[in-house]
């Protein structure tokens, strides 16, 4: 049986099985190409936006450097959150440090949550398209035993070949979940370690600036 006549002779529930799985599979492999894509650029300009910020003479020269590697604006924000407000607010009092400290901090996260984004949807695809896929597998055995059972005569025969096309979708829910577990895998590794490189480099920043300050 072709796909064709599978999804003719298919029910709503397979259908929408179905459609379910597609949608799971195609938004997948859109964010993985994209994060892919992403944190390959970001892991190979990291270290070169912080050396080439440790390279400059002054802090404003470094600013300019770093613009020129910092593709995806990963590090650039960190230094740009050193520009403290100024006035009678919150965020402007207490000492330097600790102010530094909260704004390189919000930095960092604001960065390391834009480089995390997709991972919810790899996860939630990887957990549940498999139990999606056995849904229609089992929705289609009942179809076919049923089918059967009004006929009044099962064979291996008659069992074999309904059984087979509903074992598919089991396939399909499999074939969805591989790609979007691994990817996930792979991508909460490489944020990992962009993330050690950038809290390494505003700590080496805070060093710096207080330091100057003192």
């Amino acid at each position: 049986m072709n796909l064709l006549s599978f999804w003719q002779e298919a029910d709503w529930v397979i259908r929408f099985v179905a459609v379910s799985l597609l949608a799971m599979s195609v938004s997948t492999w859109v964010v993985i190409l994209w994060k892919f894509k992403l944190l390959h650029r970001v892991k190979h300009d990291v270290p070169q936006s912080t050396a080439a910020f440790w390279q400059a003479s002054q802090f404003d020269e470094a600013h300019t450097r770093v613009a020129q590697f910092d593709r995806d604006q990963s590090v650039t924000p960190m230094l740009d959150a050193t520009l403290l407000p100024l006035g009678g607010t919150l965020a402007a009092s207490g000492e330097r440090e600790h102010q530094l400290t909260r704004v390189l901090r919000n930095s960092m996260q604001s960065t390391v949550n834009r480089l995390q984004w997709g991972q919810l949807l790899l996860a939630t695809v990887g957990a549940i398209s498999p139990f999606v896929g056995l849904l229609g597998t089992v929705w289609g055995i009942f179809n076919a035993l049923s089918g059967m059972a009004e006929v009044g005569q099962i064979t291996l025969e008659r069992v074999a070949g309904p059984v087979g096309e509903a074992l598919v979708m089991t396939a399909a829910g499999l074939a969805v979940a591989i790609p979007a577990v691994l990817a996930y895998n792979v991508f909460g590794r490489t944020v990992a370690q962009i993330e050690v490189e950038l809290e390494g480099f505003a700590q080496d920043l805070l060093n710096l600036l207080t330091g100057r300050q003192n």
